[in-house]
């Protein structure tokens, strides 16, 4: 097994020695690779940083914290600092107390005399260290059980009423003929030129006249339907042949049970696909459950992760550990069910 990942990964156009193209073609693939990770890792080891460690210039990838040590005579333990000393010699030594430009340290070896330095001769002792402190302080101000279950009901409830909603209508625009069903297609397509800002307003004006606002309802109900779900489902729905329809309808199945027991299984493919973006669509969501919610007990993840930004500081160390939580459970859902994807949109549109 190794050996044929080893083989694929080094295989060559070249027969001796890469080519020129080899070299372009892995150039390419690590540029794009640093270009889609590079992002993420970032984040991922960001998260794991202080709020000094992540404001620091020039930024640092991994995460450093400075090293510590316990001195007898001292309730805390003092950083550790790497001291210039006037004839040259560098030495370890812990800070015991600062004054001005000139600290107090101490040698832990021997904590009873007192060597006042100058600040510009200490350089911190940092090594890479990976504290969970973010992680916890975050969940104990971050009520991450209510925001997710509420994220999990949107995503969910919404994810079902958008394949059963889009898989509708877009069956009846591929497999019923009748004036007209060519301009509403086009009209529904149409609908992706006009941003979600452009309709706010008076989709807020809808869901508050029928008392939705501020419900989890007034979240689900108005984004089931997507032009992008009927689009795809169509275009796949269109390779399904004429004749299994017809051979159902001579048997005296009713539309209902031709659209369920005939037409939602082959389009099974095209429904998962659809099934993950409306996972990723709902799960980040953040605009319009920002102007639809205001009780936090209805909050949703990305709503939630607003309450770390004041309106002078924001606490960036806490956003970074909990953004890496709440990208967790879509992160597993689509590296588990990805192949659905280059399945279902390189079968689509096929005739």
């Amino acid at each position: 097994m190794l050996t044929t990942v080893r083989d694929f990964f080094t295989r060559t156009r070249g027969v001796n020695s890469p080519d020129r193209m080899d070299v372009l073609t892995y150039a390419y693939l690590i540029i794009g690779t640093l270009v889609m990770f590079g992002p993420v890792l970032w984040l991922i080891l960001s998260s794991f940083k202080d709020i000094n460690e992540i404001t620091r210039f020039p930024p640092r990838l991994l995460p450093y914290r400075q090293q510590t040590v316990e001195v007898m005579g001292y309730d805390e333990p003092l950083p550790v600092f790497n001291v210039t000393m006037e004839d040259g010699s560098v030495r370890t030594l812990a800070r015991a107390r600062r004054v001005g430009i000139e600290a107090q340290m101490v040698d832990p070896a021997a904590p009873e005399e007192i060597i006042r330095v100058n600040i510009n001769t200490m350089t911190p002792v940092e090594a890479v260290f990976f504290s969970f402190d973010n992680y916890m302080r975050g969940v104990e101000r971050f009520d991450f059980v209510r925001y997710f279950w509420n994220t999990l009901v949107v995503t969910v409830v919404a994810t079902i009423l958008t394949l059963f909603v889009n898989s509708m209508a877009a069956f009846a625009l591929s497999k019923y003929k009748f004036p007209g069903s060519n301009a509403i297609f086009l009209t529904m397509i149409a609908t992706l030129l006009v941003p979600l800002s452009v309709i706010l307003v008076p989709l807020l004006l809808v869901i508050t006249q029928i008392g939705w606002f501020n419900s989890l309802i007034g979240l689900i109900i108005p984004t089931i339907a997507t032009p992008t779900g009927v689009f795809l489902l169509r275009q796949y729905m269109l390779t399904i042949p004429d004749e299994l329809l017809e051979s159902a309808r001579l048997d005296g199945a009713s539309e209902w049970r031709i659209y369920l027991q005939v037409i939602l299984p082959l389009a099974r493919p095209a429904l998962a696909v659809l099934a993950i973006f409306s996972v990723m669509w709902r799960w980040n969501d953040f605009l319009w459950p920002l102007v639809v919610l205001q009780n936090s007990d209805f909050f949703t993840l990305q709503v939630g992760l607003n309450s770390f930004r004041g309106e002078l500081q924001t606490q960036w160390d806490l956003v970074l550990a909990m953004t890496v939580l709440t990208a967790l459970p879509v992160t597993i859902v689509f590296a588990f069910l990805q192949k659905y994807i280059t399945t279902g949109i390189a079968t689509t549109g096929m005739k």
